[in-house]
């Protein structure tokens, strides 16, 4: 008997393993009850794979020379080199533990935010699940009426898909997608010729009334944009001219009445 609710942290530690035996033992006996969550759970573990897969060659990468604890060592030495700088590089590397732990690839840079942030995880998103042939959405075009119903509960408003059938392009379906913001919910489109596009939308709590911007990834691109707290951004790999078209397709249905 569980002694407290199976709650979304939970489903998520146990995908990341790190639940006591008595606690996952539970949430396991509550996933073997519950169809739809254990399908969401696969999702995320799937996910998770595929993120350490892509992103293992970076982890491997040795430690940059600049962060070299002796060369470090013998600069603060120099009298042109403020200890402040020295302590906070020092602290940097024992930090990283080694090259292993090399996530930084030399330079700090601040986490985006607002729609930045929506774009780099709408890029992130279409780098993991377009490329998949046999997974690539969670629940199909044919179920897109309890795909709408489950994200606009998770995300705490009405939730519409766009209809891309003009430009050639089909829903697939789609799935949620965690974010640091929260959950988000994307939809991908495919013509039958190969090309597949992303829209990732959530809500946003700033920037909530952006205009459209351009974000470019590597091999792929999205044009993304806020309109009274609703958040979208469309990722393909076409062409700007190509794109761009389409994600005014998708603002102007997703313009509220």
């Amino acid at each position: 008997m569980r002694t407290y609710p199976i709650t979304e942290d939970d489903l998520h530690a146990l995908v990341d393993g790190v639940l006591d035996d008595a606690r996952r033992a539970e949430v396991e006996a509550y996933l073997a009850g519950q169809p739809a969550v254990a399908t969401r759970v696969d999702a995320y573990r799937r996910q998770r794979a595929m993120l350490r897969e892509a992103l293992e060659p970076v982890a491997a990468e040795p430690v940059p020379p600049e962060l070299n604890l002796a060369r470090m060592i013998e600069d603060r030495r120099k009298p042109h080199r403020a200890s402040w700088q020295v302590a906070a590089a020092v602290v940097v590397a024992l930090g990283l533990g080694g090259g292993g732990g090399w996530w930084l690839h030399g330079q700090l840079r601040p986490a985006p935010v607002g729609i930045a942030a929506l774009a780099q995880q709408a890029i992130e998103s279409y780098a993991v699940f377009a490329p998949d042939h046999k997974r690539p959405v969670e629940l199909r075009a044919a179920d897109a009426a309890t795909l709408v119903d489950w994200a606009s509960a998770r995300l705490g408003r009405p939730v519409t898909v766009p209809d891309l059938s003009s430009a050639g392009y089909r829903l697939m379906g789609g799935r949620l997608v965690p974010t640091a913001q929260g959950a988000a919910v994307l939809f991908m489109f495919d013509d039958d010729h190969g090309s597949r596009l992303v829209l990732l939308t959530r809500p946003m709590a700033r920037e909530r009334d952006t205009p459209m911007a351009h974000y470019v990834g590597q091999a792929m691109q999205a044009f993304t944009w806020a309109t009274e707290g609703d958040g979208y951004s469309l990722v393909g790999s076409l062409p700007a001219g190509v794109l761009h078209p389409l994600a005014d397709a998708v603002r102007r249905q997703m313009q509220r009445t």
